[in-house]
């Protein structure tokens, strides 16, 4: 049975719900089409005391505030002015911890369609293109929203399916933080972003 992810499911711990969105469907609503992918790659960010969060020791701006929101909530940034990267908040409101989602892997590819694809979605800038997905999504609640939410549609990832690596590109927050295996995906699929 098809179910849109509620309140309840992003206010759990980061690291959970980081592992529990692989196999969710994230699901975009565009000029009366839908547009829908797997996630099957995250990441987490645990302000305040994680050094590459952007809500680190509390640090409150206009591009970070939605960092804070409750669980649930669109946090979306642009990195080197072109690649939007689309996070959701997680936990209590107050907090600034978020998921990245990195990687989906779209529905409307054919499976024999997939190895030649595989670089539609397999990135945070890529998944955002191909959703039409930009700051107009800005603290976006995705359990009500009416043109983006999640949906669990019964696939169980096994834990033996989670691989756990470092996350990408954080070099800045020093070699404790940047080896902090915050990074999940799942075993195998063509459309993970980094192995």
């Amino acid at each position: 049975m098809i179910k849109r992810l509620t309140r309840k499911f992003f206010v759990r711990p980061t690291l959970e719900v980081a592992k529990d969105l692989l196999g969710k469907f994230l699901v975009r609503k565009y000029k009366n089409k839908i547009l829908a992918g797997k996630i099957v790659e995250t990441e987490a960010y645990i302000g305040p005391q994680d050094k590459a969060s952007h809500g680190y020791k509390m640090k409150r701006t206009k591009r970070n505030r939605a960092e804070y929101l409750i669980g649930g909530h669109v946090y979306i940034y642009l990195v080197y002015g072109m690649y939007w990267q689309l996070n959701i908040s997680t936990e209590k409101r107050g907090l600034p911890r978020c998921v990245l989602i990195r990687a989906l892997e779209p529905v409307i590819i054919e499976e024999n369609q997939k190895s030649k694809n595989k670089k539609l979605t397999s990135g945070p800038g890529k998944l955002c293109r191909y959703l039409k997905l930009d700051k107009s999504f800005y603290g976006e609640d995705l359990t009500k929203s009416k043109r983006i939410w999640i949906e669990d549609r019964g696939i169980k990832i096994k834990k033996s399916e989670i691989v756990a690596r470092p996350r990408i590109g954080i070099d800045y927050a020093g070699k404790y933080w940047a080896n902090k295996k915050w990074r999940f995906y799942i075993k195998g699929n063509l459309f993970v972003s980094k192995k």
